[in-house]
Order: structure tokens, then sequence, then C-alpha cells
């Protein structure tokens, strides 16, 4: 468990504030409580007073606690909000209903810099949450959609290669054009790094390598390589590529070309659709041993990540811990958008069902 250990230890060298909208859920209490007793954050609790306070057993201490409904700041979020979204036909008194919805009020909190990330969906869905983030704190600048990614965690004894591994996109993007795909693979390694503080080696995978099969799936994944290629030369990107020549030296060895930069040493798998990479990463998770964190979003302004409504106190730690690291890596000098790309923001409006929506609960 090294490569976690060192983000904990990492969280815990400059402690970060992290709101949870969720406060009065005893997961999210306890997660809360074990991130101030172990040095990590300095969390911020929203909820009913009383109900927050419950949840953490009548022991606040280190912990902000704060009530949407109420909080002297609401009036200035609810007209921040509604400069933000007036184009999309918000009103004010629309604005003032929708900050008192602790999703809202939670990004809206990182968003003006009052806390650096935010940690939700114990208890709303993957649509909610990721919503919220969406239309409040907004895109990071030259992302085009938000995804995800797993860390998987191999440590225990019978795994012949140990440490820290991004699966990408495991959790929002059902089935990614080349152009969204070579997206994804850019913030997939970009979040290996703010993770590990390690160069990335991103491998693309398909079901075919450097040309062993042919079609339409294999060409998009390629046509992505070379839009990563072409956008960051320096970064170490090598498709399409078999998921056995990406992890294993020796079937690298035989399967790549000449020249080829993986040969069985990737560290940020990108895969294809997210069939593949939710199937992968349970796969890898429940039979294979790995440690499985996340979905954690990339291509966000600042930190907003989700949780999986089955999750443990653990859990809730565990992402308390790397929506630090991410804060910490973050650039600071970065400016938030002023509004939504139309086609993003309208995505999210959509009525229809969730899974129609690009999101699926995965964890």
């Amino acid at each position: 468990m090294l490569a976690l250990d060192r983000i904990i230890d990492a969280a815990r060298a400059a402690p970060r504030s992290i709101v949870l909208p969720e406060g009065s859920d005893p997961r999210i209490a306890a997660g809360a409580r074990r991130a101030v007793d172990e040095g990590i954050a300095r969390p911020i609790l929203l909820g009913a007073h009383e109900e927050v306070l419950a949840a953490l057993g009548g022991d606040a201490r280190g912990i902000a606690i704060e009530d949407p409904a109420t909080a002297p700041r609401g009036e200035a979020y609810a007209e921040a909000l509604h400069l933000l979204r007036h184009a999309k036909g918000m009103d004010l008194p629309a604005a003032r209903r929708r900050i008192r919805e602790p999703l809202a009020y939670a990004a809206m909190m990182v968003r003006q810099g009052d806390a650096d990330g935010t940690v939700g969906g114990a208890v709303a869905t993957t649509a909610e949450t990721v919503r919220a983030a969406l239309q409040i704190i907004g895109l990071a600048p030259g992302a085009k959609i938000v995804s995800s990614f797993f860390l998987m965690i191999l440590c225990e004894e019978y795994h012949a290669q140990k440490g820290a591994y991004v699966f990408s996109d495991c959790g929002l993007v059902i089935d990614p054009d080349a152009a969204e795909l070579a997206d994804i693979a850019r913030a997939a390694a970009h979040s290996y790094t703010a993770m590990t503080g390690e160069a990335p080696r991103v491998a693309m995978l398909s079901f075919s390598t450097n040309g062993s099969a042919r079609h339409q799936r294999v060409d998009k994944v390629v046509e992505a390589v070379r839009l990563v290629r072409q956008a960051e030369p320096d970064l170490v990107i090598e498709g399409e590529l078999q998921f056995d020549a990406a992890f294993v030296a020796t079937v690298g060895a035989a399967k790549t070309a000449p020249g080829s930069q993986i040969r069985g040493d990737a560290n940020v798998f990108v895969f294809p659709n997210l069939d593949a990479a939710n199937i992968g990463y349970k796969i890898a998770q429940r039979m294979g041993g790995a440690k499985a964190i996340g979905p954690v979003l990339q291509g966000l302004a600042k930190p907003a990540n989700d949780l999986s409504r089955g999750c443990s106190q653990d859990d809730v730690f565990h992402m308390i811990a790397l929506t630090c690291a991410q804060a910490s890596r973050a650039d600071a000098g970065r400016a938030l958008p002023s509004a939504m790309p139309a086609r993003v923001d309208s995505l999210w409006q959509s009525p229809r069902p969730s899974t129609d929506l690009g999101v699926t609960r995965a964890g």
C-alpha cells in the first residue's frame, strides 16, 4: 500500500479544506473524523447542525459544520450562481433555491475558494453530483469533457507487479469518439502524476496491438493516440495495445514494434469505452485482488469527486486524501470558466435517464 500511503502523507504535509455535502451520513462523518485525527484535511460537513453533530457522535473537534439553508454567505453564493447561470434562464429566486441544495452549495464553496475540493455521492447519484460540479465549478481550461479514473493499487504478495495504476474512464463516458478518448487520455496522464508524483506511461487499449487487427474501433484508438501526440509531444503514449502487451514485459517485447515506448511497463491504461473499462476494473478488483479507489473525476477546474452509494467510511477517508492530492497539484493560477460550453451544459440538463447521460454507477 506504499502508493496510497504516499498520497496520505502528501495530504498530511499540506492539509486542505474539503467540503462534504452529505454531512449527516454516518460514513461521511466517520471518514471526516478520521481525516482530522490523521491530520490530512480540514473537513466542512454540510447539513442541519444537530443532524451532523449527531452523526459525529457529538464530537465536532476540527470539523466545521455549515447548513446551506441558513448559512450567512448563502445570499452571496446565490448571487454568484445567478450571475453564472442567468444566460441559461436562471433568475435570482431560482438561484436562491438551488444554492440551498448541499451539492450546489458545496460546488460554490469550491468555486469561490472557500474550500479546496468537494466529495459527495454517498447519498446523491453520480448524475446529481457531476451536474453540480459541471454547472458551478466548470471544466478546466482546455478540457472538453469530464471523465473519471480509478486508482488501482497492487500490493498483495501474489501480485507479481506492485504499485499504483490509473484505469480510465471507468465511470462516466459511455462511448467516446477519438477526440474525447484523447481528452480522457491526457486527463488520466495528468491524474496519475497528481496522485503519484511519477511520470505517466499511457497505454491506449484495444483488442489489437499495432495493427494486428483491422476495425473502425481500432481506428478510433489510433486516431486518439495521434491527437494526444499532437497536443502533448513529450507524453509517453502508445497504442493501440492489448492489455497484456501493455502490462507484461515479455508479452510487450514479443508483440510491440521495435522502438515502442511501452513494452509491458505502462502505468496508465485508457480503455476504448465504458463497457471495457467498467468490466476491466471490476475483474482486477474482484478476481485480481487490486484495491480500487474511485471513481475520481478529472477535467474539472477544481477538485470535485464522486463516491459510490455503497461506500464505506474508509472509502470516504481515501477519497478525501485523493481530493487533497488533486488540490495540492492544481495550478493555482488557473482561472475558472465564466460559463459552461453549450454542448456539455445541455447534455447535463437533458431529462433522459442517467445512463443516457453518459453516467453509470461504477463504484
